[in-house]
């Protein structure tokens, strides 16, 4: 095996076992150890990475923002808040004018990015939604116009041969 597949593996579980120690301890972040341990495995194995986006950690934490790039309110919060915490202690506690200026303005833009560029969704109620450019991509023109409710369903055989049947009577 390849020994840098083996090292992008090894950092992936680290990132993993960081990220899982980060949804249990307030101080230390989950979402950009996962993101880490996301990018590991996909460079060093299919398997781990099929398990990895497989885990409860990743579909709770990640899924979302994976596909969409959208997350829920409460994680937006969630996450804002806790970045937000933990940057304001080098605001508050170094002497360093620059520091002090440097994080303030991360602390601005990382509100700005979350409120601005990432979508904002309700919690997933179990029902998938199609946009509409994904129905456009839709290899059939069919399932395309169907998926944006554009094509009604055709009616059965017998409610059509009831209504021929009604003017016979």
């Amino acid at each position: 095996m390849n020994p840098l597949r083996i090292l992008y593996i090894f950092l992936g579980l680290i990132c993993f076992g960081l990220a899982a120690a980060g949804a249990f301890v307030p101080v230390l972040p989950t979402t950009p150890f996962l993101l880490l341990a996301s990018f590991f495995f996909s460079r060093g194995s299919a398997r781990f990475d099929r398990w990895f986006t497989s885990t409860k950690l990743y579909q709770d934490h990640l899924d979302s923002f994976i596909k969409s790039r959208s997350m829920t309110r409460k994680t937006k919060v969630y996450i804002l808040t806790l970045a937000t915490i933990m940057m304001c202690i080098p605001l508050i506690f170094v002497p360093i004018v620059f520091v002090k200026v440097f994080m303030a303005s991360m602390i601005v833009f990382m509100h700005y990015y979350f409120s601005r560029r990432i979508k904002t969704i309700k919690p997933s109620s179990g029902v998938i939604t199609i946009t509409e450019n994904e129905a456009w991509r839709a290899s059939d023109k069919s399932a395309a116009a169907e998926a944006q409710g554009l094509l009604k369903p055709e009616k059965d055989d017998q409610a059509n041969s009831e209504h021929t049947d009604e003017g016979k009577d």
